[in-house]
């Protein structure tokens, strides 16, 4: 089998990745080549999966549904041309007898029904839980906001009917509930976990709370420049945490590796931050008894043993909520995350997410989480449920292969 992936944003190329890396130890699978439709797939790169067809990026940074504005700085960009040329690559590689797997949310998922061949969709952008929990719908205030649950699900049906298509071979959305739903629709619905997961070990124990010193993760975000207004936000919590709290504090910056820390590290001056190693030799900050590290290499590593973050990001935010962990968001100017987007992730992540207005009020948001266990355990619990267990990437590998093999129609 020759497989195609589809994927439209940093994130989405990400989860392809652990998708196509199961893939690769499959021998059903004879060639596999990936066409990022957002950006230039450095994730892919990275990974040494061949990318075929025209890539660019575009000054948006994929984020166009967010910002409307962006739209004609795009279409100046090429992008009207750029995507042309990639409806003729998934055209040529359906005659080439090749399948398709799509992973992100509607565009690559037309990109694939469009190409002609059978394909696969993973489901990262949409949830049930944008519009419900295990309870019932969720309170909108305006209309435009109940107006989005107006289809009866959070997929329109332009969407239900693209991954109810006869060659859609198979559909994984990212959780229990939305595949719940979908199977209402007789989609070919595979309720197998959500590979943002993967990576993480299986169960990781509540840190103690009382300890010290206390450990906190940073999440800037991972798209320049947006991240170093970020990185402001975030340090002004920081810095009313040093100012109030009575025991010693750890903060770690977990920074995307493809960014540039010499922005983040700059920023730190203002705040009287003094430079200093750590027994290793690694540089770190101190500002009293209070220490800060920055880090681009020990992300997952930082997100298990952390007690809590301050976040303005998407997927390391999603990441850190399937840990257990509270998430204290701060919004920001855009445009990923901006006001709107921190609303609509407090409803896909319930109340692992604590939305905060004011960088300074995150010191009651702690103070309050340390002093009420119970809620920090059904906040752990919440994640967990929502965000699912590792390993779904090999699932989702397994149970395309078996699907794709017979391009007649799914089992």
């Amino acid at each position: 089998m020759r497989l195609l992936c589809l994927s439209n944003g940093h994130g989405e190329d990400a989860i392809a990745c652990r998708i196509l890396q199961s893939l690769q130890q499959s021998t059903a699978i004879k060639e596999l080549a990936a066409l990022p439709l957002v950006g230039t797939g450095q994730a892919y790169q990275a990974a040494n999966i061949p990318i075929i067809g025209r890539t660019q990026a575009m000054p948006s940074g994929g984020f166009v549904y967010m910002d409307g504005s962006q739209l004609a700085r795009d279409v100046r960009g090429g992008l009207v041309q750029l995507t042309l040329s990639q409806l003729r690559s998934v055209r040529q590689w359906n005659r080439s007898g090749g399948r398709i797997l799509a992973v992100g949310d509607v565009v690559p998922l037309l990109f694939a029904w469009w190409s002609g061949a059978p394909y696969g969709f993973v489901g990262t952008a949409k949830s049930e839980y944008y519009l419900r929990d295990e309870h019932g719908v969720l309170t909108r205030c305006t209309w435009f906001e109940r107006l989005e649950g107006w289809a009866g699900s959070v997929y329109s049906p332009l969407e239900r009917w693209l991954m109810h298509h006869p060659r859609c071979h198979g559909v994984f959305p990212r959780d229990r509930l939305t595949a719940s739903f979908l199977r209402k629709w007789d989609i070919p619905v595979f309720d197998l976990g959500n590979p943002m997961m993967d990576g993480f070990a299986m169960d990781i124990p509540e840190p103690d709370w009382q300890q010290v010193p206390l450990t906190v993760a940073l999440l800037p975000g991972s798209r320049a420049p947006e991240v170093y207004e970020n990185w402001i936000l975030i340090l002004e919590a920081v810095q009313a945490l040093v100012e109030t709290w009575n025991t010693p504090l750890e903060f770690v910056g977990a920074i995307a590796p493809s960014l540039a820390i010499e922005p983040l590290i700059a920023a730190l001056q203002p705040h009287t931050w003094q430079s200093s190693s750590d027994p290793s030799g690694k540089t770190v900050w101190r500002q009293g008894n209070n220490i800060l590290r920055l880090t681009q290499t020990e992300f997952i590593s930082t997100l298990e043993r952390t007690h809590w973050a301050i976040a303005l990001a998407g997927t390391a935010t999603e990441q850190a909520v399937g840990l257990g962990k509270p998430v204290i968001a701060i919004p920001g100017k855009g445009p990923q995350f901006t006001p709107a987007f921190a609303e609509a992730q407090t409803r896909l992540l319930g109340p692992s997410v604590l939305l905060c207005h004011r960088p300074e009020a995150v010191v009651d948001i702690v103070r309050s989480l340390q002093q009420q266990p119970e809620w920090r355990q059904q906040i752990a619990e919440n994640g967990r449920r929502r965000m699912g267990t590792p390993g779904a990437a090999e699932r989702i590998s397994r149970c395309l292969v078996e699907q794709l093999s017979d391009p007649s129609g799914y089992t």
